[in-house]
């Protein structure tokens, strides 16, 4: 699923699940290194297990964060 982020500095969010797991995420743009960072860490995890996780976070002055995109964009795919 392709997901297509708010209020960040990254643009997407590609996710794949694979028999109720997160099988890959890959952002499009944002900070490199952390993104991946963030993508490894959830890799394996079930996506309820994730947003419980994720949701919520914020970058500095910002109401959303990329972590919680992807916590909402996990929410839109169950």
């Amino acid at each position: 699923m392709r997901y297509k982020t708010q209020g960040t500095c990254s643009q997407e969010i590609d996710i794949e699940l694979k028999d109720g797991v997160i099988d890959s995420v890959s952002f499009v743009g944002g900070c490199n290194g952390n993104l991946q960072g963030i993508s490894a860490l959830v890799q394996g995890m079930k996506p309820e297990d994730a947003i419980e996780r994720l949701k919520g976070i914020r970058c500095g002055s910002k109401m959303t964060s990329c972590p919680d995109q992807l916590a909402h964009a996990l929410e839109s795919m169950l």
